[in-house]
């Protein structure tokens, strides 16, 4: 469980189809701290498995085995060596939750349509897929590359959201352009509401 609060940017260093994966290698620092084999870390949103860890001095090389469902589903199959990750370790029990809840499971691939600075801030606008899009609430929140953040206009066929100064500076969302591909996952609760409320009407009417 994450909170979309992201931690760090780290660098794709390595990707390597082999025969039964497609291995990703990323160095970090904050993230890589006490980072064992086995441990989860949500890069770009996509919780992954680290499969094997080394120290270069104060930087992590962490590599990653992304099944061929997990490299379609996710925009990780863009990322070039050298592109930047947003990473972030698992909650704990007694830490905060700073953002909402985050499983690391990615619903789907938007596809930026506006990205802009507006002021200060930038504007960003994001179609989505139906399957999305129907658990898609003004104010409510949704993570972006596994970016905790909030819905401010519901459209037909996409969503907006505006960036502060601190997310755009401290996140890859400074690399991204119009037409790039980012992971989304919808707020856990209203999967569950909607599952609730369908089972209950399905025994209601039987």
């Amino acid at each position: 469980m994450f909170t979309g609060i992201v931690e760090e940017t780290g660098t794709v260093k390595a990707i390597r189809p082999t025969k039964k994966s497609i291995e990703l290698t990323v160095g970090m620092k904050l993230c890589g701290k006490g980072l064992k084999i086995g441990a989860s870390l949500a890069v770009t949103g996509c919780c992954l498995t680290a499969v094997k860890v080394a120290r270069r001095g104060r930087l992590t090389l962490a590599k990653f085995d992304l099944l061929t469902e997990t490299w379609q589903r996710t925009n990780l199959q863009f990322t070039i060596p050298g592109s930047l990750v947003n990473l972030e370790r698992p909650l704990r029990t007694d830490g905060n939750l700073g953002g909402h809840f985050v499983t690391g499971h990615i619903d789907g691939l938007g596809t930026i349509s506006r990205w802009e600075r507006l002021g200060q801030d930038h504007v960003l606008d994001i179609a989505a897929p139906l399957e999305v899009m129907r658990y898609v609430v003004h104010k409510g929140s949704i993570a972006v590359d596994g970016i905790s953040l909030t819905v401010a206009a519901v459209q037909k066929k996409g969503f907006r959201i505006w960036i502060i100064p601190h997310t755009y500076e401290v996140t890859a969302l400074r690399e991204r352009n119009v037409g790039d591909a980012v992971d989304l996952e919808t707020d856990l609760i209203g999967k569950y509401v909607e599952k609730f409320v369908t089972r209950t009407s399905t025994s209601d009417s039987s």
